[in-house]
């Protein structure tokens, strides 16, 4: 049983031993990275197609009600 008057102390002990320990491994940001870009083009595609596509009424609003 330890005394009360160690001169180790648990908490930074136990601090020390987690700072020292391997680092976790990081997750790549690539796969990430990827996916934004693929949304953000495909996003640019379909606006782009949706500005040049010609319209679907050929004739004016004005026009067919007279």
């Amino acid at each position: 049983m330890p005394s009360a008057d160690s001169a180790l102390e648990t908490a930074a002990l136990g601090r020390a031993r987690a700072l020292l320990a391997t680092p976790l491994p990081k997750d790549s940001v690539w796969p990430v990275l990827c996916a934004a870009a693929f949304a953000a083009s495909t996003a640019l595609m379909l606006a782009t197609t949706m500005i040049m596509a010609p319209p679907v009424i050929t004739e004016h609003v004005v026009q067919s009600h007279r």
